[in-house]
């Protein structure tokens, strides 16, 4: 199988408050070098939206993390990196079948990415810590955001099998970016 590391949406505004930012952030860039080394695409993933404005200062990506010259930079407008963006006609074109994810938002923009390649057909692995979020607050509910990882990890764990395609889960430290 032929691996891309695919970064989602870790962009100032969006991980200014996020669980755990400096912690993501930092295993995502340590991800990023062991995928060069080891000469794995890296693709990023930028949203773009009314609060997440492109080229505003906000919608650049937390401090550490920098496109190489030459990785891909994905605009997307909705949750799914797929949705009207070049990502799949990218993937193709370098042969990739198997995505090694991380990013924000866990609930939002990870997990719609995720079953969306599994529907595509690629298998994933969700990087379990190297995504995040912020606690989601809204009527009477608190959902903490540490609820809110966890969950998506066991959805990518248990909850993506598909007939061609498959989930799950590996930390950073041991999760494998290329596969025999």
């Amino acid at each position: 199988m032929t691996s891309a590391l695919l970064v989602i949406d870790l962009q100032r505004d969006g991980v200014a408050e996020a669980h755990d930012r400096d912690g993501v952030v930092e295993r995502v860039a340590t991800l990023v070098d062991r995928a060069r080394t080891e000469k794995v695409p890296v693709v990023w993933v930028q949203h773009n939206d009314d609060q997440l404005v492109r080229d505003s200062d906000g919608r650049q990506l937390a401090d550490g993390l920098s496109p190489a010259d030459g990785e891909p930079v994905v605009h997307k407008q909705y949750g799914d990196a797929f949705a009207e963006t070049e990502l799949a006609d990218l993937l193709a074109e370098t042969n990739i079948d198997r995505l090694v994810i991380t990013g924000a938002a866990s609930e939002q923009c990870v997990r719609a990415a995720l079953h969306s390649a599994v529907l595509k057909g690629y298998d994933v692995v969700l990087v379990s810590d190297a995504h995040t979020t912020n606690d989601l607050i809204f009527d009477d509910h608190n959902l903490p955001a540490t609820q809110l990882i966890d969950t998506i990890n066991v959805i990518a764990e248990y909850g993506l099998q598909w007939p061609d395609a498959s989930g799950s889960v590996a930390t950073a430290a041991e999760v494998q970016l290329t596969t025999t």
